[in-house]
């Protein structure tokens, strides 16, 4: 029962170290098949061996079975640990399918004025892109008044857009 103590002991130490020494550890594996991308990665291989240890001393500590048993029902019980373990960590460093917030996407939306806008120069106007307040530079071929809230027609520039009054 010690050695299975001791497997699930170093199985969640090695699990701890790679999380704290996130890169490093990996690094110095890169040279062994190719490294430990995907399913032979220091966190699966530490599922593994963590639930082979603490399943194998349950094994022999309830049921009084022999050794081969016991290591028998760990592999299996370190197999599903693996893969949930690469499972869970793909689905983590999958990339999102919502592709960044541009400046375009303020385009039909609304806003409100925070500096006037007179007819031939420029004031302010706030926006939210991504849910964020954006302050930016606005025209509108009318002058709007602070406070008017206002849609955006297009985009002139990085910093700046046209507007028009929403008319109510």
């Amino acid at each position: 029962m010690t050695w299975f103590l001791g497997l699930g002991i170093a199985g969640l130490v090695l699990l701890l170290l790679s999380l704290v020494f996130d890169g490093i550890l990996e690094g110095v594996f890169d040279g062994v098949g190719g490294g430990l991308d995907g399913f032979l990665s220091l966190p699966v291989i530490a599922g593994f061996v963590s639930a082979l240890g603490f399943t194998g001393a349950i094994t022999l500590g309830v049921s009084g079975a022999g050794a081969g048993i016991a290591a028998g029902a760990g592999v299996a019980a370190g197999l599903v640990a693996g893969w949930l373990t690469w499972r869970f960590s793909r689905a983590l460093m999958r990339d999102g399918d919502a592709p960044a917030p541009r400046g375009e996407d303020l385009t039909g939306s609304s806003g409100s004025v925070v500096t006037a806008i007179p007819a031939d120069g420029y004031g302010e106007v706030l926006l939210y892109l991504a849910g964020q307040p954006v302050k930016y530079a606005a025209r509108s071929a009318s002058p709007v008044a602070r406070g008017a809230e206002v849609w955006v027609e297009s985009v002139l520039s990085p910093t700046s857009v046209a507007v028009r009054p929403v008319e109510r």
